[in-house]
Order: structure tokens, then sequence, then C-alpha cells
């Protein structure tokens, strides 16, 4: 019986989020961008099981409302369960052009470059699944070459061996190194119109430079209400927790 109530709940959960998520996209396409947004918002707060196509359509209502924080945050949402997705990057540039801060961003170099941009491919859930289907593949290869009796056949799959254990610590270091990247990643958006960024976690401490809605930074610290945050310049400071949002 329990069994039976669980899973009407989940269906009704599933066709509650779908018929949300339809009805916002009804309205949009009305122009009628606020009831989109309450339709997607409803659907954030009752359905777990969140898509990047919902962030990136709810994104899309907020810009239209010319709702700078809100339309940038759904953005980065939407990134971080889609990454390098092409459409969310162009519309989040668009987005990022109604912000009144203008924060230079410091490129990375050198071999940890590389690693980031190799590794960031791919999700570490989808790097998981990549090398679950390599070690099968290389399950395969061991039995072929146990049980050929040529050679050559197996010279073939004693080669193809070594190159998908080697493609499967890849893979797998790819993996564990994309999963600490998100785990230790804190973007946030600034949602107040003008925030203060402080030189010490309190309010007597002094004011180093202003951030105004939309802004983005990286929190690497929290100390009761205040976050130490880090801009992409490599700028630091503290903020009032109360003024921005994580991302994740």
């Amino acid at each position: 019986m329990k069994n039976i109530l669980y899973l009407f709940l989940l269906i009704s959960q599933v066709f509650f989020a779908q018929n949300g998520f339809e009805k916002g996209n009804a309205f949009y396409q009305k122009a009628q961008y606020k009831e989109a947004v309450q339709e997607y918002e409803s659907v954030i707060k009752e359905d777990k099981q969140q898509s990047a196509e919902l962030y990136f359509n709810l994104a899309n209502s907020y810009y239209k409302l010319n709702k700078v924080a809100p339309s940038i945050y759904n953005y980065e949402k939407a990134l971080v369960l889609k990454p390098n997705d092409a459409e969310i990057l162009n519309n989040l540039k668009f987005a990022k052009k109604l912000t009144i801060d203008e924060i230079k961003e410091v490129p990375k170099v050198g071999f940890a470059k590389l690693i980031q941009n190799f590794t960031g491919i791919f999700t570490y859930n989808t790097w998981a699944v990549i090398s679950v289907g390599i070690a099968f593949a290389f399950l395969l290869s061991f039995i072929g070459y146990y049980f050929s009796q040529l050679t050559v056949s197996k010279r073939i799959y004693f080669i193809g061996m070594f190159v998908l254990l080697v493609a499967l610590l890849l893979s797998i270091a790819s993996g564990i190194s994309e999963k600490d990247h998100y785990d230790n990643d804190r973007p946030a958006i600034v949602f107040a119109e003008v925030s203060e960024v402080r030189s010490e976690p309190q309010k007597a401490g002094s004011a180093i430079f202003l951030l105004h809605e939309g802004a983005k930074v990286y929190v690497t610290e929290t100390l009761g209400q205040w976050k130490k945050i880090e801009l992409t310049d490599g700028t630091e400071g503290w903020i009032d927790s109360l003024t921005i949002k994580e991302v994740k």
C-alpha cells in the first residue's frame, strides 16, 4: 500500500511539474512574463527534479522583465546543470550587459588551465558514466584476450586493454578533479541594488568598494552573517550574506 501511495505521489509530482512548466511556456509565448515567472518558480518550489531548461526559461522571463539579478542567477543555475551550453552562455552575456559593474576577468594560464578546460568538458556525473563504459569495454577486451587462440588477436586485445586502462584512469581522474572543482567553486550573485564590500567581517570594517545588482562573486569563506568573496579580477573582501545569493 505504501509503495502504491509513493508511486502515486511521484506521478503526481511529475505531472504537476510538467504541467507548470508548460503553463509557464504558454505565458511566455504570450509575452505574459510575470505569469510565466510565477509558474516556473512554483515548479522549482514544489518539484525537486529541476532542469537546465526550466532555469533557462525562468531566466529569459526575468530578462524580459529587466530583472537583472534574478535573470543572471537563473542562467548560472542552468549552466550548473548544463555546462558550456552555447545558448545559455549567449543569453547570459546579454544579461550581463544590464549590470553596472565592469569586473575584469584575469585569465588563468598554464598547465592548470589546460587541465580545467579538459575536465570541464563534462560534469563529474558524466565522467562517472564514461568511466563505467570504459571499464565495461576493458572487461570485454580482457575476455577476448583470455579466450583468443590467435597470437595476432591476443596482441590486438592486449593493446586495446592497455589503451582502455589509460583512458579509464584518465576519466576517473577527470571526474575526481571536476567533483573537487564543483565542491570548491561557490559562485554567487549580488541581489541588493548596492552592496558594500568591507575589509573585515563587521559593519565597522572600512568599505573597500561597492557592488551592484547582478555582479558575480565567488564565496571563499563564511563567518556569521558575513561571507568572504573574491572577484574574477582577484579582489577580495567581506560582504553581508543577505545581499547575495549562492548559485549552488
